[in-house]
């Protein structure tokens, strides 16, 4: 498998298409929230420790091994035909990379509208929750990251308009389920539940389940692998609170799964309808610790503390 772009200095890898990408995506417009609870800088840091300080990191460690696809209405074996060979296309002649390359590195974004949706017309309709990115954010009444021009290259190559539907994260593989959306793009992990709803398409992303810590928590400093950090997570109690987005592979890895093969902590799982909103509540010291995918993690990291600074 190829490699197509120098890395950058980063410690979180990414993976897609042909091969690892290092880097951290740009620091994009997602929810940036008012910081209640922080409280006022301290004025008796020297400036350097101001400059350097941070108000959540990351766990540089992969806690998960995970594959995205799309999921197609099982009703629309032809879709998902054309999706997957469309796939197959865009990951040989560069375009998927290309994408990417706006999100990891210095490409700049393009944005993405939706039609309002019309039975009479012929249309793609698409369900997805815009609070991931790079994969789907939203900036005003548009909508950006790698899914969702992904999502507007595929209409386009199918003849058809574009439909948007933004909806909650859990309801994304129900909506194609019930039919009333042909295909969900929305970061989502194949596992064996979601394919009572959808039929996945062939893999497009590899992707892992990362920790978001305080900035002055140094539990997982020594950390050098997945086993290391394990090790302290299943050493936690119910007097613990990790932060997952509701119905992602984070929730699952605290929760238990079965189907993925998630034994579960004993910590409590508390779940947001986003990844920031965890953070927030992480700040404003409500929760021991956030677990999402290591993408988006990285986005609210950054942003996060780009705002502190």
């Amino acid at each position: 498998m190829r490699r197509l772009y120098a890395p950058f200095k980063s410690p979180t890898n990414f993976s897609y298409g042909g091969g690892f990408w290092n880097g951290f995506s740009r620091n994009r417009s997602i929810s940036i929230f008012a910081f209640s609870g922080c409280g006022k800088k301290d004025d008796g840091k020297a400036d350097g420790d101001k400059a350097t300080a941070q108000a959540v990191k990351l766990v540089n460690i992969n806690l998960t091994d995970e594959e995205y696809a799309f999921g197609v209405d099982k009703n629309q074996p032809e879709l998902l035909e054309k999706t997957n060979a469309f796939i197959k296309k865009i990951m040989a002649d560069g375009t998927f990379n290309a994408i990417c390359d706006k999100y990891f590195a210095d490409g700049t974004p393009t944005a993405v509208e939706s039609a309002v949706y019309d039975a009479n017309k012929d249309q793609l309709v698409v369900a997805t929750n815009a609070a991931f990115e790079p994969f789907e954010y939203t900036q005003g009444d548009k909508y950006y990251g790698i899914d969702m021009e992904i999502a507007a290259l595929l209409a386009k190559e199918l003849g058809k308009e574009l439909v948007i539907n933004n909806m909650e994260f859990d309801a994304v593989c129900t909506s194609v389920g019930q039919h009333k959306c042909d295909i969900a793009m929305a970061g989502l992990t194949v596992s064996e539940d979601r394919k009572t709803a959808v039929t996945f398409t062939d893999s497009y992303y590899k992707a892992s389940q990362q920790l978001i810590v305080k900035g002055d928590d140094t539990t997982f400093d020594n950390c050098k692998t997945k086993e290391d950090v394990e090790k302290i997570l299943n050493g936690l109690d119910s007097t613990n609170i990790i932060g997952t987005q509701k119905g992602t592979t984070g929730m699952s890895y605290v929760e238990g799964s079965e189907d993925l093969g998630f034994a579960g902590l004993k910590a409590q799982c508390k779940k947001y309808t986003s990844g920031s909103l965890a953070v927030q509540d992480l700040i404003n010291g409500n929760i021991t610790y956030v677990l999402i995918d290591a993408a988006p993690a990285a986005s609210i990291v950054k942003a996060v503390n780009a705002v502190a600074a």
